[in-house]
């Protein structure tokens, strides 16, 4: 029998071969003693974690190593590899606490209120945009600080099954508002939750196979952008602020808001220029908080590479 061929889908999204590893019997007994025995104990075991990374997940740390010297701006060493394994380790481990509400635990800074709350206050819907930079679940511990504050995520399919797993395993009493991608109804839910004044959260770094993408300057190199989200937003018509929660060790969190687009008074005829320049300035971002923050990125995969003839943004025009 003569095998299928590879799909563009499948060589476009380098990410989906190559998912985040998870165990959920390891993720309950970690869970079990973080909550019983403390944070200090259950991070004692991300130390092991982050050396099995380094030693035994090959793709990973090429990964690693291919993106550490763009962002830290010289070679990197394997003390490099293992800080940005075990940063990784720990915004996972994070999420134990967060998913429980254990805000106490945390010294968490955010800054740039002064974008974010106007919007919620207008209770007209705010799209925001992040990217596998940091953690966004530190979002569950800002809404002691944003009054109103109510979030959903829009997420491939096959992640909102295993992000539903997670917080089932780790408190069967935790919940998350998730629009998964790939529905024919998908924009409706978004634009759903929008009308009802919520804030819609995606990680717009990551191309979900076959759809058109951007080429754009990340780190000094040239990298795909898929731009579905941010024509998503200019369709809706809606204000986009960029959001990231940088890990920056030990219980601390830095929480940034940016403003990126508001799509709400483009008109149609200038619809490409704003998604073209929203994209600019997302890449602008990105390439902003990965320097500053350069353990926090989580894509290990070859992010790096050139925009396929068949998915350029230009030959979908």
């Amino acid at each position: 029998m003569t095998q299928p061929k590879e799909s563009t889908y499948q060589k476009s999204a380098p990410w989906l071969k190559h998912k985040e590893r998870s165990n959920m019997l390891l993720l309950r007994m970690m869970s079990w003693i973080s909550l019983r025995l403390g944070r200090r104990a259950g991070r004692l075991v991300l130390h092991l974690i982050a050396l099995y990374f380094v030693l035994f997940a090959p793709v990973s740390r090429r990964a690693s190593l291919g993106y550490l010297p763009r962002a830290l701006g010289r070679p990197a060493t394997l003390v490099d590899l293992y800080k940005h394994f075990f940063c990784f380790a720990s915004t996972i481990h994070d999420r134990i606490y967060l998913i429980n509400r254990r805000y106490d635990l945390f010294d968490i800074d955010i800054q740039g209120k002064d974008v974010i709350h106007p919007l919620i206050e207008a209770n007209k819907g705010v799209l925001l945009m992040g990217a596998h930079l940091g953690s966004f679940e530190v979002m569950r511990a800002i809404g002691r600080q944003l009054p109103g504050l109510k979030v959903a995520m829009v997420m491939h399919e096959d992640n909102a099954q295993k992000i539903n797993s997670i917080l089932s395993a780790i408190n069967p009493e935790a919940s998350m508002d998730v629009i998964p991608l790939g529905h024919i109804d998908s924009m409706l839910q978004v634009q759903q939750r929008l009308d009802e004044g919520m804030l819609v959260g995606m990680l717009s770094d990551r191309t979900l196979g076959d759809e058109p993408m951007a080429q754009v300057e990340l780190l000094g190199a040239n990298a795909a952008i898929p731009t579905g989200p941010f024509r998503m937003a200019a369709l809706l018509r809606r204000p986009v602020v960029f959001m990231v929660g940088l890990y920056m060790g030990g219980n601390r969190y830095q929480i940034h808001f940016e403003t990126l687009a508001d799509f709400a008074e483009i008109p149609r005829g200038q619809r490409d220029e704003a998604v073209d320049a929203a994209i600019a300035r997302y890449t602008e971002l990105l390439n902003r908080y990965t320097r500053l923050a350069p353990y926090n990125w989580f894509n290990f995969f070859d992010y790096w590479q050139s925009v396929p003839a068949s998915l350029s943004e230009k030959g979908h025009q």
